[in-house]
């Protein structure tokens, strides 16, 4: 059996992202075969995985899905908080033996397009900087802005940790003293839209995510609500990234799909 590093194995079965399994094995979190296990280890499927002395199940073919959720206002983007407000995790469903990944971070004003997945793997290629994967937001822009601004913010600014830009910006309705932007980025860092705006003395009151990649939030998912990727739209995502998952997992069962429509129909309906 073809061994893999510890952290991808765990990663690709939906237990966290590869950062946060390489700081569970620093604090000896996690066993293969009943013996602490170190960074640079290694194991297969046939091996018995443990974290937080719970049985990991790894299958080699691991179904792929992929959540697209509304995120509303002043939710946060964490599985916990300590000051007890609602996070995104709280209205997704329950998948036994696997768990939830977001793509990414909206902040607690942001709203909108969130992604979620039960591959570590795909969450890591879709979040890393080399995909540049275009991520489409709708901003409302208080303050005046003037032509100078806009071909500053697309030739690049430098922020606090590096030079940033929008790879495109369409200019929208005005109303009073804002003004509508759809705007575009290559990048998912904090706060970023937010800060190139900020940068040319301007503020941005409201800000939705709209687009990822090729995945666009679709009209009839209310606020707080989410819906499952069919199969096409799966595929539109993995090619992105180039990335190929078995044949028999692509296919949703037949009670899956019956589910999948239900839920459309419930939500189209507001229900």
């Amino acid at each position: 059996m073809v061994s893999e590093k510890l952290q991808k194995i765990l990663a690709r079965a939906g237990c966290g992202s590869r950062r946060e399994i390489e700081r569970w094995i620093r604090e000896e979190r996690i066993t293969v075969n009943g013996k602490t296990a170190v960074i640079g280890d290694r194991a297969s499927m046939e091996d018995a995985i443990q974290v937080d002395s719970k049985n990991i199940y790894v299958s080699e073919n691991q179904r792929v899905r992929v959540l697209v959720y509304n995120k509303p206002e002043g939710e946060v983007c964490t599985k916990s908080d300590p000051e007890k407000r609602k996070t995104v995790f709280d209205s997704l469903p329950i998948i036994k033996g696997e768990r939830w990944i977001a793509v990414g971070r909206l902040d607690i004003s942001t709203t909108g397009l969130l992604l979620f997945t039960n591959n570590g793997d795909l969450a890591n290629k879709l979040m890393h900087p080399s995909s540049k994967i275009d991520r489409e937001y709708l901003a409302r822009v208080h303050g005046a802005v003037d032509e100078g601004m806009l071909q500053r913010l697309q030739e690049g600014v430098l922020l606090d940790d590096s030079i940033a830009k929008f790879s495109d910006i369409v200019v929208g309705k005005k109303i009073g003293t804002n003004g509508w932007y759809t705007v575009a980025l290559t990048e998912g860092r904090n706060r970023e839209v937010r800060r190139l705006w900020e940068s040319q003395g301007l503020q941005v009151n409201r800000l939705k995510r709209v687009r990822f990649g090729p995945i666009f939030l679709p009209s009839y998912i209310r606020k707080g609500q989410w819906i499952e990727l069919d199969e096409t739209s799966l595929n539109d995502l993995l090619a992105t990234i180039s990335m190929i998952i078995p044949r028999k997992n692509k296919s949703m069962s037949l009670e899956e799909k019956k589910k999948r429509e239900k839920h459309i129909k419930r939500l189209r309906s507001g229900r």
